[in-house]
This record gives C-alpha cells, sequence and structure tokens, in this order.
C-alpha cells in the first residue's frame, strides 16, 4: 500500500466516524419529543430512527453533490485538507455533545473543511457564494420557518381538539408522533447522510479516484448509510435529554406539530439540494411548539445557549480545522495525519470518559429538568 493510499484510507475512516458523531448527535431531533411524551420507550426509539435514517439516506443525493462541489474549489482540494476538515467538524460535535447542546453536525463539517481550505489555499478556495447561499442563509431562515409552521400548527391542534378529553386527545396524538417521527428520521437521512458521502466523494476527487464531478459510489453511499444508521441507534442521549425536556416542557399534541414541521422543512429543503441544519429545524420545531400553546413554559435561557453554539459554530470547527491542516502539513506526508488522527483519537476517548461522570442514558433521559444537561439520581426502582 502507497503513501497516498493509507492517507486515503484515514481519511475515509475519519468521514465515517464524523457520521457516526452526526448520527448520535442529531438522534433527538426526531426522537427528543416522543421521548420525552412517553409516545415510544427511549430504546424503541432510537432503534426505529436508525432503521429510518438508513431508509433515507438511499433516497436522495442533492445535499451530497452540493457538499462535493458547492463549497470549495475541488481542483485545489487535498487529502490532508480534508482529514483536517473532518477533525474540526468531529471535535465541534464532540464537544457539544458533551455540554448537551443540540448545534449542527452539518456547521461543524462545513467550518472545519473551509477552515482548512483557508489555511491550505487561501481564501480564494472557497465559493463564498455557495456558502452564503447555500449554508448561511438555510440557517437563518430555516428554525425560523419551522417555528412559524410549528407554532400555527400547535395553535390549530388544540383549537380542533378542544371538546376532546385530555386523555383520549394525549393517546391519539402519541400515536401520531409516532408517525411524525419516523417521517423525521426518514427526512435526517435523506439530507445528513449525504453530507459525508460528499465529503468521501471530495477526497476521491482530490486522489484522482473519480473525475471532478463524479456522483458517490455505490461503496460510499452503502458505508454511509450504515455508520449514521449505527450512531442513531447508539442515541446521543445528552442532546435528546436537552431538547426533549429543556426548551419545552413538550405535550403529544406539540410533538406532533413539530415533529410535522420538521420533516416538511427537511425534505423540502433535501429535494433543492439545501444543506441546512435538521438540528436547528427541530430546535426551531419544538420552540414554535411551545409559542403555540397558550401557557406553555418556554425556556428562552437554554435557547439562548444554543444560538451562541450556533453562532460558534462555523468558525470554532474552522480554527480547528486550520490547525489540524497546519500541523499536519508542517510534519508532512502521511506521519502528519498519522499523528492528527491519534490525537483525535485520544480527544474523542477524553470525552467519553469525561460524559461517564454525568452520565445521561436511556434510564434517566426523563428526569425533571433542573437547568443542566445532568439529571438528578434516579430512585431504585423508578421506571425508565
Amino acid at each position: 500500500m502507497t503513501g497516498n493510499s493509507v492517507l486515503l484510507a484515514l481519511v475515509v475512516a475519519t468521514a465515517l466516524g464524523f457520521d457516526f458523531t452526526n448520527g448520535f448527535h442529531d438522534t433527538g431531533n426526531a426522537m427528543a419529543t416522543s421521548i420525552a411524551t412517553g409516545a415510544l420507550p427511549p430504546r424503541i426509539a432510537v432503534a426505529v430512527s436508525s432503521v429510518l435514517n438508513l431508509v433515507g439516506a438511499f433516497l436522495s443525493f442533492s445535499v451530497a453533490a452540493t457538499i462535493a462541489s458547492g463549497l470549495v474549489q475541488t481542483h485545489l482540494v487535498t487529502l490532508t485538507m480534508v482529514f483536517a476538515g473532518l477533525t474540526g467538524g468531529i471535535l465541534w460535535n464532540l464537544a457539544t455533545w458533551y455540554l448537551g447542546l443540540p448545534s449542527s453536525s452539518s456547521h461543524a463539517l462545513i467550518g472545519g473543511v473551509v477552515g482548512a481550505a483557508i489555511a491550505s489555499a487561501g481564501g480564494h478556495a472557497v465559493q463564498w457564494h455557495g456558502i452564503t447561499s447555500k449554508v448561511i442563509l438555510p440557517a437563518v431562515l430555516s428554525p425560523v420557518i419551522a417555528g412559524m409552521v410549528a407554532a400555527v400548527g400547535t395553535w390549530l391542534v388544540y383549537r380542533i381538539t378542544r371538546g376532546v378529553p385530555d386523555g383520549l386527545r394525549g393517546r391519539g396524538f402519541r400515536i401520531g408522533q409516532i408517525g411524525s417521527a419516523s417521517m423525521v428520521s426518514l427526512a435526517h437521512g435523506t439530507n445528513d447522510a449525504q453530507k459525508t458521502m460528499g465529503v468521501i466523494t471530495l477526497a476521491l476527487i482530490a486522489n484522482g479516484s473519480v473525475g471532478a464531478h463524479a456522483k458517490a459510489p455505490a461503496w460510499v453511499i452503502i458505508s454511509c448509510a450504515l455508520a449514521i444508521s449505527l450512531g442513531t441507534y447508539v442515541g446521543g442521549w445528552r442532546v435528546i435529554r436537552t431538547l426533549g425536556k429543556g426548551l419545552v416542557e413538550i405535550e403529544s399534541p406539540q410533538g406532533m406539530a413539530a415533529e410535522s414541521s420538521s420533516a416538511a422543512v427537511i425534505l423540502l429543503s433535501s429535494s433543492f439540494g439545501y444543506s441546512l441544519s435538521t438540528t436547528h429545524v427541530a430546535t426551531g420545531s419544538i420552540l414554535g411548539s411551545g409559542v403555540g400553546k397558550k401557557g406553555a413554559e418556554v425556556r428562552w435561557s437554554v435557547a439562548g445557549r444554543m444560538a451562541f453554539a450556533w453562532v460558534l459554530t462555523l468558525p470554532a470547527a474552522g480554527l480547528v480545522g486550520a490547525l489540524a491542516y497546519a500541523t499536519a502539513h508542517g510534519i508532512g506526508g502521511t506521519a502528519g495525519t498519522s499523528t492528527i488522527f491519534v490525537v483525535l483519537a485520544a480527544c474523542a476517548t477524553g470525552f467519553y470518559l469525561a460524559s461517564r461522570r454525568t452520565a445521561v442514558t436511556a434510564s434517566n433521559v426523563n428526569s425533571q429538568w433542573s437547568g443542566s444537561v445532568a439529571p438528578g439520581a434516579v430512585p431504585v426502582g423508578a421506571a425508565a
């Protein structure tokens, strides 16, 4: 195996690692409200979401094309640049997961790649028009649109069902939530699974393995679909808890309205090839469901912390991507990339071990919100 082949293998392995973190970071986008309202048991919820993410990954490839050709100048891309960009995306995903902040995996990936591209070739390596039109504008507009749709939907479902007894209404909407949450999982697969496909395709283009405008090969599609599905099944319980319990004390009608709004916005975006953040959409929908219900408690301080993380995502991941590129390039060759790979693995292990000190699991994810992602102790014998 040549040095370039080793480098390509490291890039592909790191890309699949990013896809895994994307899956467990975003499980809450589809299933947080269903878990919070009891529509689905936590373990069943992540299993259903995992299967539908897998199916969704095969339904649309427009977003993959956007990532592969719409953000940086493909003729300037190198394997080291792609690897460094993935490093930025993974570390930001792990940091926000540890803090229980549902930030955007998409923006982390794009920020990392853009930062590495600037460090490698300068600002002209970035297609700024593509960044603005296909990343920043959707990032600003999508949570607002999803929130408005969810607010109107929530108001309507309470208005239409106001004569229905609370118990009967709750049971009916919990059943409806299973359908709407499934749609969000399917939509997530059509959008987020594509991003890693695009990155690996970008690496293959840089390596000369495929043509400049080639589509993702079949093995790339299958491996990415499996990686995000596995990550989804593992479940990012810290983020699920913040979305399901931290933003709004949500009821089943709100949950169904929020999930329906998210699915509609994500599927519409995927059909146009916009690489929007499913996290932004899901968060906007959940906030909208709180605004649309009279008397509902919306914790704007939690929403504010999320918004702060969203603003930081692109530059922070970009900075890490740039540092990773500069270090790998400074050491040089496969040795440089291998060094960053070892550092990345050590950081991932550190985040995991730190998370075990205040573990959030399927058994305590629905504990009462106390202002922190760390739940209180679960009484012995309490139901999950």
